[in-house]
Formats: structure tokens, C-alpha cells, sequence
């Protein structure tokens, strides 16, 4: 018995980074994995041949698993680099720059009298 390769294509290019494309590879995923799971209770395949449909379709899950990480990698450095822009304007500006992963500093005020007021009981 042959096995039926599957007809989705996992050549989207990782490098465009649209949203689109990621949909559309996780759509694939869903796709792939349902078939996936409908091959393990498929009887009309032999054994081996179901050995090999889940692992061609295992194969492809990871190929589009990648993509999406790769996709979302490449996002990832773009936001980076915008922020790392926006910083470097702020600095011409004259500015303190803001990163994502730095908190604005807040002045320490002196404790008032309702903040070290001792209670016995």
C-alpha cells in the first residue's frame, strides 16, 4: 500500500514576518496534526505504511513548527530594532531613553509620620 503524501505546501518564506503567514502556517499545524491523529485510527493502512504517513506527517509538523519560530524570531529582532531606534531619537532629542525593560525611576520620599508609626497591643 502507498502512502498519500500530504498536499500542503510548508515553503512559505520565513523572512516575510507577516501575520498572514504566520496564520497560515498555524492553520497548516491544525491541519497536519488532525491528520496526524486521524492516521493512528486509520485501519485501512498496514502497519508500515502508517509507521511511515505519521512519520512523513510528523516531519512536516516540525518543518512548520520551525517556520513559525523562525517567524517569530525575526519579529521579535525587528521590534528590537525599532526600539533600539527610538532610543537612540530620544538620546538625539536630548531625552533619556525608554527601554521595555527598564522601569522609569520613581524619587524616594523621606517616610512621613503614618509609614514608621510603631503599635502595641
Amino acid at each position: 500500500m502507498q502512502v498519500s503524501a500530504v498536499s500542503s505546501s510548508t515553503s512559505t518564506s520565513a523572512s516575510s514576518g507577516s501575520s498572514s503567514d504566520t496564520a497560515a502556517l498555524q492553520k497548516q499545524l491544525r491541519e497536519l496534526t488532525q491528520e496526524l491523529k486521524d492516521t493512528t485510527t486509520d485501519t485501512s493502512l498496514d502497519a508500515q505504511a502508517k509507521q511511515q504517513k505519521t512519520q512523513l506527517l510528523q516531519a512536516q509538523i516540525q518543518a512548520v513548527q520551525a517556520q513559525i519560530a523562525a517567524i517569530q524570531r525575526q519579529k521579535q529582532q525587528e521590534l528590537q530594532q525599532l526600539q533600539e531606534k527610538a532610543d537612540a531619537a530620544r538620546e538625539a532629542d536630548g531625552a533619556a531613553p525608554v527601554s521595555a525593560d527598564k522601569q522609569p525611576q520613581q524619587k524616594s520620599n523621606p517616610p512621613g509620620l503614618g509609614e514608621n508609626v510603631d503599635t502595641y497591643a
